[in-house]
């Protein structure tokens, strides 16, 4: 039995209440949302509502694999069918049959697989690499992906055609940023379950002090990030150190490097004027406040700069900026960058 979907937040409930409507439909769904949200929490929370439960599910990674080994993966082989195939192997449709397929990361499958995985899904049959049988599958689809698949049918890397197919059913998780509220709730979960791990560890609940400081940090691995938090918090003890820490340490590995605010060449091309002596509250003053809003204030105006000089090309801008796609998107998100173009 998978983890619960933890959390008091309308977004939470939504969620519940959905699965509880649509897992006994069988009907194709996408969850999606930034990575470590619980995409697969709420895949496993499907199949445990459904008439399936019981059955196999079965997880295949689209990301993980390239292209040659993930189309064997999902189809299976003959024996023979290519170099090194010593032996017939099963493919995960067929392991799946009257159960779920859960495929992860689905924005990640390259074009010429979402052809054939979108054969599959309307006829219901598949043969594996080097077979001329095709094999009936019942499976229940269900995919997740980290991907704005909208955005890439028009830059034409996912198949429009394959998306409505997949998206009967949408089920969006919300990034924890979005929902401080569940955070303690979250915490309470994962405390009772890290204590019996770690050899009886004991941890103390943050305070009322710790939980506004969780609740401002901005999460950008999610609930994975904040289960790594309480492990360390577990083994190594102290609150206070482990979450001031969160507010001055690199961002994931995805996030660009943060622009130096302490280089008056940066401040002064980019906004000039992030300190002005006459706004300073000595009650309230932080150095590292005022370096988290430098560098945001820093990469909100690099990023709007380079949008507007790409004629808001994403694509074009994540190159240039030195960045991914996705944690582009994130930072137009988390920075509310809006466009000035009509």
């Amino acid at each position: 039995m998978g983890p619960p979907i933890i959390g008091i937040s309308k977004e939470i409930e939504r969620i519940n209440d959905l699965i509880k409507h649509v897992a006994d439909t069988g009907l194709n769904i996408v969850i999606s949302g930034e990575t470590g949200v619980g995409k697969e929490v709420v895949a496993q929370n499907l199949y445990q509502n459904s008439p399936r439960l019981g059955k196999p599910f079965v997880k295949v990674n689209c990301a993980a694999l390239p292209e040659g080994l993930l189309e064997s993966e999902l189809y299976g082989y003959e024996k023979g069918a290519f170099t090194g195939a010593e032996q017939k192997k099963r493919g995960k449709f067929e392991l799946a049959n009257g159960g779920v397929l859960f495929l992860d990361e689905i924005g990640d499958m390259p074009l010429l697989l979402q052809s054939k995985l979108l054969h599959v899904l309307q006829s219901g049959e598949f043969a594996p690499l080097g077979s001329e049988k095709e094999l009936k599958t019942d499976t229940w689809l269900i995919a997740a992906t980290n991907h704005n698949l909208e955005l890439e049918i028009k830059e034409r890397k996912f198949r429009e055609d394959l998306f409505y197919r997949l998206n009967i059913i949408k089920i969006h998780v919300p990034p924890l940023r979005e929902r401080p509220e569940d955070i303690p709730h979250l915490i309470d979960y994962y405390i009772t379950i890290y204590t019996s791990k770690f050899n009886n560890k004991h941890m103390l609940k943050p305070g009322s002090g710790v939980l506004q400081k969780l609740a401002k940090y901005h999460w950008p691995g999610n609930v994975r990030e904040l289960q790594n938090v309480l492990k360390r918090v577990l083994v190594l003890g102290g609150w206070d150190e482990i979450i001031d820490e969160l507010f001055i340490s690199t961002p994931s590995p995805e996030s660009p490097a943060a622009v130096d605010p302490l280089s008056l060449k940066s401040m002064a091309s980019f906004g000039g004027g992030l300190l002005r002596r006459d706004d300073i509250q000595l009650d309230s003053f932080s150095l590292k406040e005022i370096r988290r809003q430098a560098v945001d204030r820093i990469e909100k105006e690099a990023i709007s700069y380079i949008l507007e000089k790409t004629g808001w090309n994403r694509s074009k801008a994540s190159k240039i900026l030195k960045i991914s796609y996705k944690t582009l998107l994130y930072k137009i998100q988390d920075l509310n960058i809006q466009s000035t173009m009509e």
